[in-house]
């Protein structure tokens, strides 16, 4: 994927073009052409620090957002690679606007630099997060392992037959509201993923535990009356319905972990706010620069 250079970035590079021109035409030597050198290489360097610094921003946001491990851990190393350029670019600049004595820019930049500072450390957590995947991991468990185990379940429940004819019906009716408990609590499966308060994953929670006891209520009152030729299909309900209750614990604890909806919510709200502050110190840093040109080529 190509990312477009800044908008700034299209303009420097007009500058730094001017700027060789006019050092050409005037037949530069000496001090007056070393300076005119730095300042073109000063405007390079902060057209790529905020090239960079945009490249690494993308790669973290399609981190957070990516819907497998691998592509996950992809753009966090893109993320890196890119924030590493911006930590070179931002070491380079620094001596040559040093030499150039631009105060004004020097200020600009150590602005940037602070503010990139509290930015990375934020990233950091956002990609440590992001890479964990765990309420994907949590929707996949839901979706297919669990989902398998209910559906066993059911299954099994649906073979059994009475021992007296006359219990038909009950036998139906306690092999229904077992069902229908499982099927609860794959229902709430999905808010519990999604859900960022601890409260309403407590109360979730509480709702789940009292579903499977309703299932497993059912299942001692079905062992009484089933027929003896059903026993084994008592057994393998009785099983799935373990086999169910366990995976639902993992999706639960991996749900818990939240690190998915915690990075974004990271992504969004704090590291935004910080991304926009570095944004305004590189376009200041820019535009700083480009007055420089300007009268350089004057």
């Amino acid at each position: 994927m190509i990312v477009p250079a800044p908008a700034g970035a299209r303009t420097i590079a007009g500058l730094v073009a001017a700027l060789i021109a006019a050092c050409g035409a005037a037949s530069c030597t000496a001090p007056a052409d070393a300076t005119l050198q730095r300042l073109v290489d000063a405007t390079t360097l902060a057209a790529d620090l905020h090239l960079q610094f945009t490249k690494a921003g993308d790669a973290s946001n399609r981190a957070v957002m990516a819907d497998t491990d691998e592509t996950s851990v992809a753009f966090a190393r893109e993320a890196a690679q890119a924030t590493q350029a911006v930590q070179k670019d931002s070491g380079a600049l620094r001596p040559l606007l040093t030499a150039l004595r631009f105060s004004n820019e020097l200020r600009l930049l150590d602005g940037f630099d602070m503010r990139f500072a509290d930015y990375l450390a934020l990233d950091r957590s956002v990609l440590d997060l992001a890479v964990e995947n765990t309420n994907l991991k949590a929707q996949r468990l839901s979706f297919g392992p669990a989902r398998e185990a209910a559906d066993a379940f059911r299954n099994s429940l649906d073979a059994l037959a009475p021992a007296r004819q006359a219990d038909m019906w009950r036998v139906k009716a306690l092999a229904a509201t077992a069902t229908s408990a499982v099927r609860e609590i794959q229902a709430l499966q999905a808010p519990h993923i999604a859900e960022p308060a601890d409260a309403a994953m407590m109360s979730i929670e509480g709702r789940m535990t009292a579903a499977a006891g309703v299932a497993r209520d059912q299942l001692k009152t079905l062992a009484g009356l089933a027929a003896p030729a059903s026993r084994t299909q008592l057994a393998a309900a009785s099983a799935s319905l373990e086999r169910f209750v366990d995976l639902n614990t993992q999706v639960v604890a991996l749900s818990r972990r939240n690190t998915n909806v915690r990075s974004l919510a990271l992504s969004l709200g704090q590291k935004r706010m910080l991304a926009a502050a570095c944004e305004d110190s590189l376009r200041a840093l820019q535009d700083a620069l480009s007055k420089r040109g300007f009268s350089a080529t004057r």
